[in-house]
């Protein structure tokens, strides 16, 4: 994760299992690796806008549901 985004969290995890979704699943559905699912999930990586715009539609909800800066 960048250093200017150390104090990002997210809700990704929670929210893909609340849809029922595994990361596979999630990953097919936004058009992305289940990798890149997974790194987001553990704060390795922060998506692009569009990555977050696919997984919040996938998901139905807002970026400020999946994506919280203290």
């Amino acid at each position: 994760m960048g250093k200017n985004h150390i104090k990002l969290l997210n809700n990704l995890e929670q929210l893909r299992k609340s849809c029922g979704l595994t990361q596979q699943e999630l990953s097919i559905r936004a058009e992305v690796s289940r990798k890149s699912i997974n790194a987001i999930e553990n704060g390795v990586y922060v998506p692009s806008t569009v990555l977050a715009l696919k997984i919040s539609k996938t998901l139905n909800c807002s970026v400020e549901d999946l994506f919280i800066i203290p």
